[in-house]
């Protein structure tokens, strides 16, 4: 099945009181939670991360500031909160360098999944610019580089390009997981984005706006779109692992498959 991230977010920021946000959910079966660079502390990022991990969820940092200096400031902070992806960024190589002198700084001495964003992305909210072809290049590109492990795409954050067909060109030549981010809000672009290829989705906005099935409860949709995921195609059960063209490959998970109600 294709791999659903809540994020707890909402017009491209961490929303307040992220803490208590991820209480509401616990218990719910998730697998993978996330949260933006731009919103609350460092340190209620730490402590959701925290929580998260005790719940044995994976844990995703998405950096979405507008400067070189920001995003890189950012992808440093991924080691102090100790998330175990990092995703967006336009700057790889740059990001590749900071975190290769992070390395030992996290509790377990390992550093994040690595997935930044292919294409030209701008603005905040982001949004992807350029021609199918061109992103995807940038993507066989990004994910040549050492270090880094796939793809934050903002699959439904281009202006006029076919959602799927962008997803399925990238996919195709990138040499890593893809995950779709940014303005996923129903079933329809889940099922579209799982027979594109992609490894995940992000929700975050929908969720806080109410649009999913399930509500008007944070809970009840994050319930539903769960199950939405379990039914599509593809067997469920492992963490993606970087394979040659066409994306992941699936290795045995051996944390907890959700959270412990809490």
């Amino acid at each position: 099945m294709i791999e659903f991230v809540f994020m707890l977010t909402h017009h491209d920021r961490t929303v307040d009181d992220p803490v208590g946000v991820y209480e509401q959910i616990r218990g719910c079966g998730l697998r993978y939670v996330g949260f933006k660079d731009i919103g609350v502390p460092v340190a209620e990022l730490r402590e959701v991360c925290a929580l998260a991990h005790a719940d044995g969820l994976e844990v995703m940092l998405e950096v979405v500031s507008t400067t070189r200096e920001e995003e890189l400031r950012s992808v440093a902070a991924s080691a102090e909160i100790g998330v175990d992806w990092l995703l967006g960024g336009t700057h790889p190589e740059d990001g590749l360098e900071i975190l290769a002198g992070r390395v030992g700084e996290r509790a377990d001495g390992a550093r994040p999944r690595y997935c930044p964003f292919p294409g030209t992305v701008v603005g905040h909210p982001s949004i992807l610019q350029g021609e199918i072809d061109e992103i995807a290049e940038s993507a066989r590109r990004i994910t040549a580089l050492d270090g880094v492990f796939g793809l934050d795409l903002l699959a439904y954050r281009h202006q006029t390009a076919d959602a799927a067909e962008l997803t399925r060109a990238v996919v195709q030549a990138a040499s890593g997981p893809v995950i779709a981010a940014g303005s996923v809000a129903s079933t329809a672009q889940i099922r579209a984005l799982d027979q594109a290829g992609a490894w995940g989705f992000t929700i975050g906005g929908a969720i806080f706006e109410g649009r999913l099935p399930g509500g008007p409860s944070i809970a009840g949709q994050v319930t539903q779109v769960l199950r939405a995921t379990a039914k599509q195609g593809r067997p469920a059960g492992g963490r993606p692992e970087r394979t040659a063209r066409g994306g992941p490959g699936v290795v045995p998970r051996t944390d907890t498959a959700g959270p412990e109600p809490g």
